[in-house]
Protein backbone atom coordinates (compact mmCIF):
# COMPACT_ATOMS: atom_id res chain seq x y z
CA UNK A 1 0.00 0.00 0.00
CA UNK A 2 1.16 3.61 -0.51
CA UNK A 3 0.94 5.76 2.58
CA UNK A 4 1.59 9.30 2.79
CA UNK A 5 1.45 10.44 7.03
CA UNK A 6 0.97 14.43 7.07
CA UNK A 7 3.03 15.70 10.16
CA UNK A 8 6.55 14.67 11.24
CA UNK A 9 5.82 14.79 14.91
CA UNK A 10 6.35 11.73 17.67
CA UNK A 11 3.38 10.20 16.37
CA UNK A 12 3.09 10.37 12.78
CA UNK A 13 7.16 9.61 12.55
CA UNK A 14 6.19 6.58 15.16
CA UNK A 15 3.71 5.07 12.76
CA UNK A 16 5.57 5.97 9.56
CA UNK A 17 8.50 3.73 11.12
CA UNK A 18 6.20 0.73 11.61
CA UNK A 19 4.63 0.82 8.57
CA UNK A 20 7.80 1.37 6.43
CA UNK A 21 8.72 -1.86 6.52
CA UNK A 22 5.85 -3.45 4.85
CA UNK A 23 4.03 -0.20 2.57
CA UNK A 24 5.79 2.41 0.62
CA UNK A 25 5.52 5.22 3.19
CA UNK A 26 6.01 9.17 2.62
CA UNK A 27 6.38 11.66 5.77
CA UNK A 28 5.65 14.75 5.17
CA UNK A 29 6.63 17.72 6.69
CA UNK A 30 5.66 21.27 7.08
CA UNK A 31 8.76 22.54 7.88
CA UNK A 32 11.01 22.04 4.98
CA UNK A 33 13.86 22.57 7.13
CA UNK A 34 12.98 20.24 9.82
CA UNK A 35 11.98 17.18 6.47
CA UNK A 36 16.18 17.97 5.16
CA UNK A 37 17.46 17.19 8.87
CA UNK A 38 15.11 13.83 9.32
CA UNK A 39 16.11 12.70 5.59
CA UNK A 40 19.82 13.67 6.34
CA UNK A 41 20.16 12.41 9.91
CA UNK A 42 17.89 9.40 9.13
CA UNK A 43 16.52 9.78 12.52
CA UNK A 44 13.67 12.65 14.03
CA UNK A 45 15.98 14.12 16.48
CA UNK A 46 13.67 16.23 17.91
CA UNK A 47 10.37 14.05 18.75
CA UNK A 48 12.65 10.23 18.46
CA UNK A 49 16.01 10.81 19.23
CA UNK A 50 18.07 7.44 19.29
CA UNK A 51 15.19 5.80 16.93
CA UNK A 52 17.03 5.20 12.96
CA UNK A 53 14.60 5.37 10.20
CA UNK A 54 14.55 2.35 7.86
CA UNK A 55 16.03 3.09 4.73
CA UNK A 56 12.70 3.19 2.86
CA UNK A 57 10.87 5.58 4.99
CA UNK A 58 10.89 8.36 2.55
CA UNK A 59 10.92 12.25 4.32
CA UNK A 60 9.73 15.33 2.26
CA UNK A 61 8.38 18.71 2.18
CA UNK A 62 7.29 20.99 -0.20
CA UNK A 63 4.13 20.93 -2.16
CA UNK A 64 1.66 18.44 -0.53
CA UNK A 65 -0.23 17.26 -3.33
CA UNK A 66 2.31 16.31 -4.82
CA UNK A 67 3.99 14.38 -1.64
CA UNK A 68 0.55 12.22 -1.81
CA UNK A 69 0.10 11.75 -5.44
CA UNK A 70 -1.30 8.35 -5.89
CA UNK A 71 -1.59 7.91 -1.78
CA UNK A 72 -4.15 5.03 -0.91
CA UNK A 73 -4.29 6.00 2.86
CA UNK A 74 -3.68 9.53 3.95
CA UNK A 75 -2.80 10.12 7.53
CA UNK A 76 -3.19 13.48 8.93
CA UNK A 77 -0.92 13.59 12.42
CA UNK A 78 -1.06 17.60 13.55
CA UNK A 79 -2.21 18.75 16.80
CA UNK A 80 -5.59 19.14 16.72
CA UNK A 81 -5.46 22.92 16.61
CA UNK A 82 -4.27 22.33 12.74
CA UNK A 83 -6.73 19.43 11.67
CA UNK A 84 -9.52 22.01 10.24
CA UNK A 85 -6.67 23.44 7.84
CA UNK A 86 -5.33 19.92 7.12
CA UNK A 87 -9.25 19.05 6.33
CA UNK A 88 -9.75 21.92 4.00
CA UNK A 89 -6.52 21.38 1.85
CA UNK A 90 -7.20 17.28 1.26
CA UNK A 91 -10.83 18.44 -0.25
CA UNK A 92 -11.23 16.05 -3.16
CA UNK A 93 -8.99 13.61 -1.92
CA UNK A 94 -10.01 10.00 -3.33
CA UNK A 95 -7.99 7.92 -1.11
CA UNK A 96 -9.06 7.33 2.73
CA UNK A 97 -7.92 9.47 5.38
CA UNK A 98 -7.79 9.47 8.91
CA UNK A 99 -6.39 11.41 11.74
CA UNK A 100 -4.72 10.43 14.86
CA UNK A 101 -4.77 13.60 16.63
CA UNK A 102 -6.76 13.08 19.69
CA UNK A 103 -8.71 16.33 22.21
CA UNK A 104 -10.79 19.08 20.95
CA UNK A 105 -10.85 22.06 18.66
CA UNK A 106 -10.39 25.25 20.51
CA UNK A 107 -13.76 27.63 20.03
CA UNK A 108 -13.33 29.20 17.35
CA UNK A 109 -15.25 32.23 19.17
CA UNK A 110 -13.53 32.34 22.61
CA UNK A 111 -15.86 35.18 23.63
CA UNK A 112 -19.02 33.41 23.37
CA UNK A 113 -20.55 31.05 25.32
CA UNK A 114 -22.26 29.33 23.15
CA UNK A 115 -18.92 28.74 20.96
CA UNK A 116 -18.04 25.12 21.79
CA UNK A 117 -14.65 23.97 20.06
CA UNK A 118 -15.58 20.26 18.03
CA UNK A 119 -13.89 17.07 17.83
CA UNK A 120 -12.79 15.54 15.02
CA UNK A 121 -15.64 14.16 13.47
CA UNK A 122 -17.34 17.44 13.71
CA UNK A 123 -14.80 19.43 12.31
CA UNK A 124 -14.83 16.83 9.09
CA UNK A 125 -18.55 17.59 8.99
CA UNK A 126 -18.53 21.14 8.68
CA UNK A 127 -15.37 21.69 6.28
CA UNK A 128 -14.64 18.39 4.29
CA UNK A 129 -18.10 15.98 4.68
CA UNK A 130 -17.10 14.55 0.84
CA UNK A 131 -13.97 12.78 2.22
CA UNK A 132 -14.18 9.11 3.33
CA UNK A 133 -12.18 9.65 6.53
CA UNK A 134 -11.75 8.83 9.87
CA UNK A 135 -9.26 8.12 13.42
CA UNK A 136 -7.32 5.82 14.41
CA UNK A 137 -7.08 5.94 18.38
CA UNK A 138 -6.49 3.98 20.87
CA UNK A 139 -3.57 3.64 24.14
CA UNK A 140 -0.53 4.12 22.39
CA UNK A 141 2.74 6.03 23.34
CA UNK A 142 5.00 6.98 20.02
CA UNK A 143 7.93 5.53 21.62
CA UNK A 144 6.65 2.22 21.68
CA UNK A 145 4.95 1.90 18.60
CA UNK A 146 8.67 3.32 16.80
CA UNK A 147 10.33 0.32 18.75
CA UNK A 148 7.81 -2.30 17.40
CA UNK A 149 6.43 -3.01 20.64
CA UNK A 150 3.07 -4.82 21.21
CA UNK A 151 0.20 -2.09 20.72
CA UNK A 152 -3.23 -2.09 19.94
CA UNK A 153 -5.19 0.31 18.25
CA UNK A 154 -9.13 1.37 17.54
CA UNK A 155 -9.87 2.34 13.76
CA UNK A 156 -13.70 3.77 13.84
CA UNK A 157 -15.38 5.67 10.81
CA UNK A 158 -19.05 5.35 9.47
CA UNK A 159 -17.27 4.48 6.34
CA UNK A 160 -16.12 0.52 6.10
CA UNK A 161 -13.17 1.41 3.48
CA UNK A 162 -11.36 3.50 5.98
CA UNK A 163 -11.92 0.89 8.70
CA UNK A 164 -10.64 -1.41 6.17
CA UNK A 165 -7.57 0.45 5.00
CA UNK A 166 -6.45 1.20 8.50
CA UNK A 167 -6.33 -2.37 9.26
CA UNK A 168 -4.69 -3.25 6.34
CA UNK A 169 -2.09 -0.35 6.93
CA UNK A 170 -1.19 -1.10 10.36
CA UNK A 171 -2.64 -3.92 11.66
CA UNK A 172 0.44 -6.57 12.20
CA UNK A 173 2.48 -8.85 14.66
CA UNK A 174 3.58 -6.12 16.87
CA UNK A 175 0.40 -3.65 16.30
CA UNK A 176 -3.38 -4.95 16.37
CA UNK A 177 -5.76 -2.75 14.90
CA UNK A 178 -9.45 -3.34 15.84
CA UNK A 179 -12.25 -2.01 13.84
CA UNK A 180 -15.52 0.31 15.46
CA UNK A 181 -18.07 2.58 13.52
CA UNK A 182 -18.37 4.13 16.92
CA UNK A 183 -16.02 7.51 16.06
CA UNK A 184 -18.12 9.46 18.66
CA UNK A 185 -17.06 7.43 21.32
CA UNK A 186 -13.58 6.42 20.30
CA UNK A 187 -13.13 10.55 19.67
CA UNK A 188 -14.83 11.21 23.49
CA UNK A 189 -12.29 8.58 24.79
CA UNK A 190 -9.21 10.16 22.99
CA UNK A 191 -9.85 13.49 24.57
CA UNK A 192 -11.75 13.23 27.82
CA UNK A 193 -8.91 10.98 28.89
CA UNK A 194 -6.11 13.52 28.35
CA UNK A 195 -7.84 15.99 30.94
CA UNK A 196 -8.51 13.07 33.78
CA UNK A 197 -4.73 12.02 33.14
CA UNK A 198 -3.85 15.64 34.33
CA UNK A 199 -5.96 14.96 37.67
CA UNK A 200 -4.75 11.30 38.09
CA UNK A 201 -1.31 13.07 38.01
CA UNK A 202 -1.76 15.76 40.33
CA UNK A 203 -2.89 13.12 42.55
CA UNK A 204 0.08 10.85 42.28
CA UNK A 205 2.35 14.20 42.74
CA UNK A 206 0.63 14.73 45.88
CA UNK A 207 1.37 11.01 47.17
CA UNK A 208 -2.68 10.18 47.86
CA UNK A 209 -1.33 6.57 47.18
CA UNK A 210 -2.94 3.76 44.76
CA UNK A 211 -6.45 3.55 46.03
CA UNK A 212 -7.07 7.19 45.42
CA UNK A 213 -5.78 6.39 41.82
CA UNK A 214 -7.91 3.50 41.43
CA UNK A 215 -10.83 5.41 42.41
CA UNK A 216 -10.29 8.27 40.16
CA UNK A 217 -9.62 6.41 37.10
CA UNK A 218 -12.95 4.79 37.53
CA UNK A 219 -14.96 7.53 38.55
CA UNK A 220 -13.49 9.43 35.86
CA UNK A 221 -14.32 6.78 33.08
CA UNK A 222 -17.96 7.41 34.62
CA UNK A 223 -17.68 11.03 33.72
CA UNK A 224 -16.31 10.02 30.07
CA UNK A 225 -19.14 7.64 29.63
CA UNK A 226 -22.05 9.54 30.41
CA UNK A 227 -20.43 12.76 27.89
CA UNK A 228 -20.04 10.73 25.39
CA UNK A 229 -23.47 8.90 26.44
CA UNK A 230 -25.28 12.66 25.62
CA UNK A 231 -23.27 13.22 22.33
CA UNK A 232 -24.51 9.67 20.86
CA UNK A 233 -22.00 6.84 21.62
CA UNK A 234 -22.27 3.97 22.42
CA UNK A 235 -21.47 2.87 26.36
CA UNK A 236 -19.28 -0.71 25.36
CA UNK A 237 -16.60 1.78 23.58
CA UNK A 238 -15.72 2.89 26.85
CA UNK A 239 -15.15 -0.31 28.37
CA UNK A 240 -12.44 -1.01 25.23
CA UNK A 241 -8.99 0.57 23.77
CA UNK A 242 -9.80 4.10 23.56
CA UNK A 243 -11.69 4.37 26.80
CA UNK A 244 -10.80 2.35 29.57
CA UNK A 245 -7.76 1.63 27.89
CA UNK A 246 -6.17 4.74 26.76
CA UNK A 247 -7.28 6.05 30.64
CA UNK A 248 -5.35 3.75 31.88
CA UNK A 249 -2.16 4.59 29.65
CA UNK A 250 -2.55 8.00 30.03
CA UNK A 251 -3.21 8.27 33.84
CA UNK A 252 -0.75 5.94 34.73
CA UNK A 253 2.59 5.60 32.45
CA UNK A 254 5.47 7.36 32.63
CA UNK A 255 5.39 8.60 29.35
CA UNK A 256 2.29 10.62 29.34
CA UNK A 257 2.85 14.19 29.17
CA UNK A 258 -1.00 15.07 30.48
CA UNK A 259 0.32 13.15 33.34
CA UNK A 260 3.36 15.23 33.75
CA UNK A 261 1.37 18.19 33.87
CA UNK A 262 -0.20 16.97 36.76
CA UNK A 263 2.72 15.93 38.72
CA UNK A 264 4.39 19.11 37.81
CA UNK A 265 1.61 21.08 39.11
CA UNK A 266 1.82 19.21 42.24
CA UNK A 267 4.98 19.91 43.26
CA UNK A 268 4.23 23.56 42.76
CA UNK A 269 4.97 24.57 39.03
CA UNK A 270 3.08 27.19 37.47
CA UNK A 271 1.29 25.64 34.09
CA UNK A 272 3.07 28.04 32.10
CA UNK A 273 6.33 26.25 33.31
CA UNK A 274 4.71 22.81 33.33
CA UNK A 275 3.74 22.94 29.93
CA UNK A 276 7.16 24.90 28.35
CA UNK A 277 9.01 21.61 30.28
CA UNK A 278 7.55 19.38 28.15
CA UNK A 279 8.35 20.28 24.75
CA UNK A 280 5.35 18.82 23.42
CA UNK A 281 1.70 19.45 22.84
CA UNK A 282 -0.39 18.20 26.29
CA UNK A 283 -3.69 18.31 24.77
CA UNK A 284 -5.94 17.90 28.14
CA UNK A 285 -4.61 21.33 28.63
CA UNK A 286 -6.29 23.01 26.06
CA UNK A 287 -9.09 21.09 25.64
CA UNK A 288 -9.76 20.82 29.49
CA UNK A 289 -11.86 24.19 29.54
CA UNK A 290 -13.88 22.92 26.14
CA UNK A 291 -15.56 19.62 27.19
CA UNK A 292 -16.21 21.16 30.69
CA UNK A 293 -18.17 23.95 28.43
CA UNK A 294 -19.80 21.46 26.51
CA UNK A 295 -20.99 18.87 29.33
CA UNK A 296 -22.36 21.88 31.38
CA UNK A 297 -24.35 22.63 27.96
CA UNK A 298 -25.45 19.08 27.61
CA UNK A 299 -26.70 18.94 31.64
CA UNK A 300 -23.71 16.39 32.40
CA UNK A 301 -21.96 16.05 35.52
CA UNK A 302 -18.32 15.97 35.20
CA UNK A 303 -16.59 17.04 38.45
CA UNK A 304 -13.28 16.06 37.82
CA UNK A 305 -13.02 17.75 34.73
CA UNK A 306 -14.60 20.41 36.51
CA UNK A 307 -11.59 20.47 39.25
CA UNK A 308 -8.85 20.55 36.14
CA UNK A 309 -10.34 23.20 34.98
CA UNK A 310 -10.09 24.92 38.45
CA UNK A 311 -6.54 24.09 38.76
CA UNK A 312 -5.68 25.19 35.40
CA UNK A 313 -7.01 28.71 35.89
CA UNK A 314 -5.33 29.08 39.18
CA UNK A 315 -9.00 29.14 41.20
CA UNK A 316 -7.86 26.24 43.03
CA UNK A 317 -4.33 24.98 44.49
CA UNK A 318 -3.55 21.10 44.01
CA UNK A 319 -4.32 20.57 47.44
CA UNK A 320 -7.99 22.42 47.13
CA UNK A 321 -8.54 20.96 44.22
CA UNK A 322 -8.25 17.63 45.35
CA UNK A 323 -10.67 18.76 48.26
CA UNK A 324 -13.07 19.52 45.95
CA UNK A 325 -13.66 16.18 44.73
CA UNK A 326 -13.29 14.12 48.04
CA UNK A 327 -15.78 16.62 49.79
CA UNK A 328 -18.47 16.05 47.55
CA UNK A 329 -21.95 14.42 48.71
CA UNK A 330 -22.18 10.55 48.42
CA UNK A 331 -24.16 9.51 45.43
CA UNK A 332 -25.21 6.01 44.01
CA UNK A 333 -22.45 4.25 41.92
CA UNK A 334 -23.31 4.63 38.41
CA UNK A 335 -22.28 6.35 35.22
CA UNK A 336 -25.06 8.03 34.51
CA UNK A 337 -24.82 9.66 38.07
Amino acid sequence: MKICVHGAGAWGTALAVNAAGRHEVTLWARDAAQAAAISKARENVRYLPGLALPPALTVRAGDLHQAQAGAELVVVATPMAALRQQLIALRGTTAPVAWLCKGVEPALDASSPASYGLLAHEIWGQVAPELMAGVLSGPSFAQEVAEGRPTALVAASPHAAVRDALVDAFHGPALRVYANDDIVGVEVGGAVKNVLAIATGLCDGLALGLNARAALITRGLAEMTRFGLALGARAETFMGLSGLGDLVLTATGDLSRNRKVGLLLAQGQTLAQAVASLGHVAEGVYCARTVVQRARGLGVEMPIAEGVVALLDGRLSPQEAVASLTGRDPVPESVRG
